[in-house]
């Protein structure tokens, strides 16, 4: 199961050679770019580590590249994202963010759906990695 938070997130995953491109497309514009890591991708968890400060002025996608694979190196099998952040109106709008690293196996989330009182409906999620087992085995040989 992939995890599809951002942009492009069901697409297949982008090259190197895209994701410069993405970042040419950002530097453009006038955006300023940072990247986040975590191993927690629930969706509530909106507040990645950042990793280093956001970076203005760049007009080249060398430097961020090099640091997302700095960042790749330092976390293997972590999600690593970019974002793209638009400052023209006087806040730090986010314009763009897209995963450019994931682990090689995603345990994902199910998604339980609770009738409540009235016609309200109610969700919770839960990670497949704390709850079900690894992809493959969650269902057991009854299923």
């Amino acid at each position: 199961m992939r995890i599809t938070q951002g942009a492009f997130s069901y697409l297949p995953d982008l090259t190197d050679e895209e994701i410069s491109m993405q970042i040419d497309y950002c530097l453009t514009n006038g955006w300023a770019v940072s990247i986040e890591y975590t191993d927690d991708p629930h969706p509530r968890n909106t507040f990645w580590e950042m990793w280093g400060p956001p970076m203005f002025d760049l007009k080249d996608p060398v430097g961020v590249m090099r640091d997302i694979a700095d960042c790749r190196e330092a976390h293997p099998g972590y999600y690593i994202r970019l974002n793209a952040f638009d400052s023209t109106r006087g806040v730090e709008s986010q314009v763009l963010s897209f995963i450019v690293a994931r682990p090689a196996e995603e345990p994902g989330f199910s998604l339980t759906r609770a009738e409540k009182e009235g016609r309200h409906i109610g969700y919770t999620t839960a990670s497949y990695a704390a709850t079900f087992g690894p992809e493959g085995e969650r269902y057991g040989a009854d299923a």
